[in-house]
């Protein structure tokens, strides 16, 4: 048995392996156990590395640190990927509100964990620890460890921040989700009453195109093409189906229109009274239903790559007469297709059409789902490449003793959210299935909390002793209830949020999927998800820098 105790105890690259390894996967078992309904999930893995580190065993620090460095890369870049479709429009006006009030959330945490450093004798280290583990938000651990590396924190201080975040962390999963259940009783909600106004809500601003049959009465366009209709409108429609003398067609912007014909328009809910006014009033007729009707509807799925880099409407074989682009869906978002849009790996497009017409789309466009099923990871690693590379680049800062750096937490999400969007211009796709994606983000996080925990529980102790645990979890109650009940009170009262879309809210602002968990739980809709989406980038980003930011200018 010396064998297997050396194997244990000796540094080498078989223990390293066999130590993460159970760490992992006790830890991932452990995740699955739910108390109330709330699991920890993967941060057991934490809390078991806490435990060996502690009982003594220790690995290669350097195999350790690029383990570590390496997890919080992947963990990251992942989540870039994933949410980086839905960023930018996150962005726009309508949503510049909810971030607004996210950022808010951000914003008074920090400024509670200034004030505990002002008037505590607690070092800036553990604070940073307690704030990102009372908003259960790893990155900005990783982000607050890199920081303090740069400035040459010592280790045991530097460890610090882990212990911090790991005593912290399960009292703020439960906080979060206190602070909505409080908010609840606060505003007073009825859950019924709540679904019934989303269900209302959602059809006043539904944005998704629709469909609507017109009849073409508007003597002006008589025995005009199509494309004077089109010329009028300031957003782009699609006319998929026409009937005209009892034949129905898939109609081009070259055929004219003649009164009585009856378009089957897709466009924005917006639009359906100007088109009215400039086509006719709306038919019963359904053309999907019309007898002898030879057309039929596909979706068809961009898998070719020799079209993922150009407008759609220079692809010259696309430019037919019997089949119509009604519809296209980009990371769960529909939009109506225009000759500007630049075709993605994995978008969805509706086809109408001939039999022959739909499977001339499916030739252009790949529709060959095996091809998804392998994703091409050599764009993902000159992304990670360029991500490391920027968040290298040292900015020097008036009055800081070290330049700052965006880090290894920051520099590759954000070149993550830039090639999603942008990858295809430069011939880098980004795309990945969401298995391939979620491989890579739990693969990268279980790594890194791992490393966390077996590099810091040799003062494990040290974090019992005396009050200081105590002392972290008040500190990081307080950090989660105060922006929360803060922030969820002036969303609802202010900016008359419904308190669907408050969950949504302050769970994206905590980074925290437990909370989101809880929230859909009780909407049963799909309220919160949308807004802790629209949220969550910025947040996550926001995090990753305040905790930088607080370890470089306050060690």
């Amino acid at each position: 048995m010396n064998w297997f105790l050396q194997l244990l105890t000796e540094q080498s690259i078989p223990q390293t392996v066999i130590i993460y390894g159970v760490v992992i996967a006790i830890g991932i078992w452990l995740g699955k156990l739910k108390v109330a309904g709330i699991s920890l999930g993967v941060t057991w893995i934490l809390f078991l590395g806490l435990i060996i580190s502690y009982l003594g065993i220790n690995l290669n620090p350097e195999t350790e640190h690029f383990l570590k460095e390496f997890g919080l890369i992947l963990f990251v870049y992942s989540i870039g990927l994933q949410v980086g479709p839905g960023f930018f429009s996150s962005l726009k006006k309508n949503a510049a509100v909810t971030n607004g009030l996210a950022a808010g959330v951000v914003a008074l945490g920090v400024l509670i964990t200034i004030l505990f450093f002002v008037f505590t004798s607690s070092p800036i280290t553990s604070l940073t620890g307690v704030m990102s583990g009372a908003v259960t938000n790893t990155p900005g651990l990783g982000a607050a460890q890199d920081a303090a590396k740069d400035l040459q924190i010592s280790k045991d201080e530097s460890s610090f921040i882990a212990l911090a975040y790991a005593v912290v962390y399960p009292f703020g999963v439960f906080a979060i989700i206190l602070s909505l259940v409080a908010l609840k009783k606060i505003f007073r909600v009825d859950l019924e009453k709540e679904r019934e106004l989303h269900r209302k809500l959602d059809v006043i601003k539904s944005n998704r195109p629709v469909s609507i049959h017109l009849l073409v009465r508007n003597p002006q366009i008589e025995g005009k093409p199509l494309r004077t209709i089109f010329d009028l409108l300031k957003e782009p429609i699609v006319v998929s189906r026409m009937l005209h003398n009892g034949e129905v067609i898939t109609p081009t912007p070259q055929t004219l229109v003649h009164k009585d014909d009856v378009l089957l328009v897709v466009a924005h809910k917006e639009q359906m009274e100007v088109l009215k006014m400039i086509i006719g009033e709306e038919t019963s007729i359904n053309l999907k239903e019309v007898p002898q009707n030879e057309l039929i509807s596909r979706i068809i799925v961009v898998t070719q790559s020799s079209v993922t880099h150009k407008r759609l409407g220079d692809l010259a074989a696309l430019h037919q007469h019997d089949f119509t682009l009604t519809r296209l869906s980009r990371a769960g978002v529909e939009m109506v297709p225009h000759g500007d849009i630049i075709l993605q790996l994995g978008d969805h497009i509706k086809v109408v059409g001939t039999k022959e017409g739909v499977e001339q789309v499916a030739k252009v466009l790949g529709n060959e789902m095996k091809r998804l099923d392998v994703p091409d990871i050599a764009p993902i690693f000159i992304g990670i490449v360029v991500g490391v590379l920027l968040g290298s680049i040292p900015f020097f800062v008036f009055n800081m003793p070290v330049p700052v750096k965006i880090g290894l937490a920051g520099g590759p999400l954000i070149i993550a959210l830039l090639l999603s969007r942008y990858g295809n211009k430069i011939y880098l796709n980004q795309f990945t299935t969401y298995s391939a994606n979620l491989m890579l983000r739990e693969l990268g996080i279980a790594l890194f909390l791992a490393s966390v925990g077996l590099s810091s529980g040799h003062n494990l102790h040290q974090a019992f002793e005396g009050s200081n645990a105590w002392m972290w979890i008040g500190m990081g109650l307080t950090i989660t209830f105060v922006p929360l009940l803060t922030i969820g009170m002036i969303a609802h009262y202010v900016f008359r949020k419904t308190y669907f879309e408050v969950c949504g809210l302050l769970a994206g602002a905590s980074t925290d999927p437990p909370a989101l968990a809880f929230a859909n739980q009780m909407a049963k809709n799909e309220v919160a998800n949308v807004t802790y989406a629209t949220v969550y980038p910025l947040t996550m980003i926001l995090r990753i820098i305040a905790a930088q930011l607080l370890i470089l200018f306050l060690s």
